[in-house]
């Protein structure tokens, strides 16, 4: 566990070290901070109707489908970089366990991606002061819990494939390819079939986000997002091993 913090520290503020960092941050702020403007007036304009405040949950929706895009570009160069710098080699005469390697890895994007999370928090709190009823709190907990384990799944399948590759930018194309598929594509035959869809239904990545964003959460989606972080953490120590024997 002390290796696994220890890399992860390394690759958080590695993060702070680059612009790619602050692109993510702008990119995600600037465009969820639209929304949310756009929100506090509607929402403005519903109070004085005395219709119920929307719901402001959405916002959360706008970070995670902004996250699909950016999450390859969090991941592709924690160790296909490594590989083609040489530096991975490196690593491997270390000791260090390859779990370690790639779980700290993981772990040092994943707090970076919750600090921009904890940051968001403002958005809901601002919100909260101008409308009446206020926000339903446990509604928003389920909705930030949605956030985090899309956060967990999108990053440990993005560092899986990393260590598949040693060009990042096979690595972020490839990513990007199957969180477009996971998230619109894969549950499309369920639509067109009158038996058997669910399973298709089960894997789309969109609808247990969904569910819990709105405050449905159910054992089976949270088992999901954690069984897709896992395949992500071993299909990326399954490779590190494969290039440690080569």
């Amino acid at each position: 566990m002390k290796n696994i913090w220890t890399i992860a520290k390394r690759e958080y503020n590695n993060y702070f070290n680059g612009p790619l960092a602050y692109i993510v941050a702008l990119v995600i702020f600037f465009s969820v901070g639209a929304f949310f403007v756009n929100l506090l007036l509607y929402g403005q304009q519903q109070g004085m109707y005395g219709a119920p405040a929307p719901d402001p949950n959405f916002l959360n929706v706008v970070f995670v489908f902004l996250m699909l895009f950016l999450s390859p570009a969090i991941t592709m160069r924690l160790l296909s970089d490594e590989a083609r710098m040489g530096t991975l080699e490196l690593l491997l005469t270390a000791p260090v366990r390859d779990f370690e390697l790639v779980a700290g890895k993981w772990l040092g994007s994943v707090l970076f991606v919750l600090t921009l999370v904890a940051f968001s928090l403002i958005y809901p709190i601002i919100y909260n002061n101008f409308i009446t009823p206020h926000i339903d709190y446990k509604l928003l907990i389920s909705s930030y819990i949605a956030v985090i384990l899309m956060t967990f799944a999108l990053l440990g399948l993005g560092v899986g494939i990393s260590a598949m590759f040693s060009n990042q930018f096979a690595s972020y194309f490839i990513a990007l390819g199957l969180f477009f598929i996971l998230w619109f594509v894969i549950g499309i035959p369920a639509n067109f079939m009158s038996s058997g869809g669910e399973i298709f239904s089960y894997m789309s990545i969109s609808d247990h986000f969904t569910a819990i964003n709105t405050g449905t959460v159910k054992l089976g989606d949270i088992v999901y997002f954690l069984s897709l972080t896992a395949f992500g953490l071993f299909v990326g120590t399954t490779a590190i091993e494969i290039r440690r024997w080569r």
